[in-house]
């Protein structure tokens, strides 16, 4: 009997060492077993394992040890119990509150603040991403177009205005929606065709990148800001859609044909807007459209007082597209004169 006993123990103890080479580090210290295992139960005849022999996993006979997770039950059941008692937090522009998702790279989202103290509740954007709208810029001026590639621009936006007009009419809440939309793809097509040229020919970019896709995202706020007014209907989505793809890809290539035109055409583009939002005001003001609250995510974003309305929103992102309208006609006029948008500054955080 003690000489079967230890033939058996060493069989154990050698197919323990094969076990530990078979899995993975962290398998081989965290699989517990949890309860007695009698040795037959693992193909070994003998004594009653007890405790947490070798702490190992084993699934069928030894030899035929399957993959086991990585991570073990005990671990398992603490990252249970973090979650559970992990605080809630509100997230981005909901009311409901949500738990926050346990990281196991330990990358914890930061606890952000406004300056009184109180929790910031957005997480499109950031406190430090917000700004007060320049409303001092010239809003009435214009790039007569002289040369045939601007004439190209400024009839191909003039062509595009008709069918808004026929489709929205007065409807300005709705085509503001829609305007935002198109406005918004310029900026990510720009700034990713110049990120690739970056990468293709290893050189600084004069800080374009950066504006281009500010703008872009500035333009998407406008559209987030226009959601909480106009609700679009389901084939207001539809065109949305629609427009949105042929807008994106006409756009992308004649950007790679010509950036001077591309630029051109977004500086006709954003005059047509100021335009649009300029009569958004007048039906504001003769009592047509409803002057209500303005949304939560504007008065955040542009550090609106909390009094403000639909007025002083329409206001500071018509403001906002003035600025792009000059962007865009700057760096026209940058290839127009034969040099490339590197070789002058981007104005960052031009607003």
């Amino acid at each position: 009997m003690m000489m079967a006993s230890r033939r058996g123990g060493a069989k154990l103890a050698g197919s323990m060492i094969l076990v530990s080479r078979s899995f993975s580090k962290p398998i081989s210290r965290g699989v517990i077993a949890k309860e007695a295992v009698t040795a037959e139960a693992v193909g070994f005849h003998g004594d009653v394992l007890r405790k947490n022999i070798g702490e190992f996993w084993v699934r069928g006979s030894v030899f035929g040890v399957r993959h086991g997770s990585t991570v073990s039950f005990g671990e398992k059941d603490q990252q249970k119990t973090e979650m559970k008692q992990t605080p809630p937090v509100a997230d981005g522009g909901d009311k409901e509150e949500k738990k926050e998702i346990a990281s196991y790279w330990g990358v914890p989202p930061k606890r952000v603040t406004k300056e009184d103290g109180t929790e910031w509740k957005w997480n499109c954007f950031r406190p430090w991403e917000t700004y007060s709208a320049d409303l001092s810029i010239d809003l009435k001026k214009h790039h007569l177009p002289a040369t045939f590639l601007d004439k190209i621009a400024y009839w191909t936006v003039k062509a595009l205005r008709l069918p808004t007009d026929l489709f929205f009419q007065r409807r300005y809440g709705c085509r503001a929606m829609m305007l935002e939309t198109v406005a918004a793809v310029p900026g990510m097509v720009g700034g990713m065709l110049l990120h690739c040229k970056s990468l293709r020919r290893f050189e600084q970019s004069g800080g374009w990148i950066k504006t281009l896709l500010d703008e872009a995202e500035n333009e998407r706020m406008h559209l987030m800001t226009f959601m909480e007014v106009a609700k679009p209907k389901w084939y207001e989505r539809a065109l949305v859609i629609t427009v949105q793809g042929v807008f994106l890809n006409a756009y992308f290539i004649g950007y790679i044909i010509s950036p001077k035109f591309a630029h051109r055409m977004v500086g006709y583009l954003e005059e047509e807007a100021i335009h649009s939002y300029t009569e958004f005001l007048k039906e504001l003001d003769k009592g047509n459209i409803e002057n209500v609250p303005a949304p939560s995510i504007a008065i955040d974003y542009w550090r609106l007082p909390p009094t403000a309305t639909l007025r002083d929103v329409v206001l500071v992102v018509r403001a906002d597209e003035a600025h792009h309208r000059d962007v865009n006609h700057f760096a026209s006029d940058i290839h127009y004169q034969g040099r490339e948008l590197k070789e002058a500054p981007a104005p960052i955080g031009y607003h």
